[in-house]
């Protein structure tokens, strides 16, 4: 009888590390595939209920009858979660995403066959033969960037990917801040800094010098289907402070209000706290990002054109780079967002965006910002789609 039993438990025990081993390997596998969130999870319950079924089996505990009827009823439930799980994804992916980190910047990159980066009519008077300065910026401003690099840079390869070692990139506008002030970078293409960006500038010592080089309106866009053509300045301040929370109470439908927001230190983050001014934001839709390394984080939620969706970007990004024909731009106070009202100064949104330097000692800088003003350069702003300071 007791060497029965140790039999019983040397089998438990060497079963059990089995599982546990082929469900290592299966937690590492789906994790790898982008799992970790809910598979890992589930792979580790299975695997815990495989070892509790096979103790009932080889102990005799409970009836066999039982035994099984539990052990598939979970299994069961495991289905069912999945294919809920997965329902949920095809729903959450059947909506548009509204991200920059979405669009091809290569098809703007300078000198490439059919680029979509726009030239002058007539060769520029302005060149650097010699020590072109490195180039940062805002996804939505690398177009134009990239226009000014044609214009006027020795003609090459300049991969706005290349991280390593590229001279004209797009990184976004937090981290070509982060680069500009580290000293990795001469001129950023952005929209002003942020609070918290100027203060790093200040905790390091640099100073932050803005150039303003083009208009641009700050737009707020909605799915197609929503029957919102428009919004009051102060309704958009009373959507974002969770004050008004329904499409009903703007003229809408009956559905709640998804508001959407962009990560922080990003331009357009930037621009919606300073026109919220005391304001508090309310906190934004949040996400789950899985990372092997860093395991579950959290993480402001890109935008997805759901129907009763909420989101902002500027103009350019959102008609431009991202035209899909699933967002509608919405009027600000009657005012609709266009070059003529950019230009007018009616569009109350409206703003300047900079080409920012920090102390460089490259002799290029200054003279490529003054040829980035005058005529030529603005004749640039204006093709590309943004609208020229004069």
């Amino acid at each position: 009888m007791k060497g029965s039993l140790w039999t019983k438990l040397l089998i438990t025990v060497f079963a059990a590390a089995g599982i546990a081993f082929l469900g290592y390997i299966a937690s590492f596998i789906v994790a790898v595939m982008g799992g970790l969130a809910f598979y890992v999870p589930l792979v580790v319950a299975i695997c815990i209920a495989l070892a509790v079924y096979m103790v009932l089996n080889v102990f005799g505990l409970l009836r066999a009858r039982t035994r099984h009827l539990v052990f598939l009823s979970f299994l069961g439930l495991c289905l069912l979660a999945t294919a809920g799980y997965e329902l949920n994804r095809a729903y959450v992916k059947s909506h548009e995403l509204v991200s920059e980190q979405e669009v091809n910047l290569l098809q703007y990159a300078p000198f490439r066959n059919e680029t979509k980066a726009v030239s002058l009519a007539e060769s520029s008077s302005y060149r650097i033969e010699h020590a072109p300065p490195r180039l940062d910026g805002a996804t939505a401003l690398y177009p134009l960037y990239s226009a000014f690099v044609q214009a006027v840079y020795p003609e090459g390869e300049y991969d706005p990917y290349d991280f390593t070692n590229g001279l004209v990139l797009c990184t976004s506008t937090p981290v070509a801040y982060k680069n500009l002030i580290a000293g990795d970078t001469d001129i950023i293409f952005a929209a002003a800094p942020s609070l918290a960006q100027q203060k790093e500038a200040q905790r390091n010592g640099v100073e932050l010098r803005l150039t303003p080089i083009g208009r641009e309106a700050f737009v707020f866009f909605v799915n197609t289907r929503n029957p919102v053509t428009g919004l009051k300045a102060q309704q958009i301040k009373d959507i974002y402070s969770g004050k008004l929370k329904h499409w009903s109470e703007v003229g809408g439908s009956n559905d709640p209000i998804r508001a959407f927001q962009r990560s922080e230190g990003s331009g357009s983050q930037t621009m919606l706290v300073k026109f919220m001014g005391d304001t508090p934001l309310m906190t934004p839709p949040q996400e789950d990002v899985a990372d092997i390394m860093s395991g579950i984080i959290q993480q402001t939620a890109d935008y997805r054109n759901y129907k009763n969706a909420l989101g902002y970007s500027f103009l350019f990004y959102a008609s431009e780079m991202n035209r899909n024909g699933e967002i509608s731009l919405l009027d600000i106070d009657g005012i609709k967002p266009d070059k003529e009202s950019i230009r007018s100064g009616k569009y109350p949104f409206a703003t300047e965006f900079y080409a920012v330097t920090a102390g460089s000692d490259n002799p290029n800088i200054q003279p490529f910002l003054d040829w980035i003003v005058s005529p030529q350069g603005q004749e640039l702003v204006e093709k590309t789609g943004f609208t020229s300071l004069k």
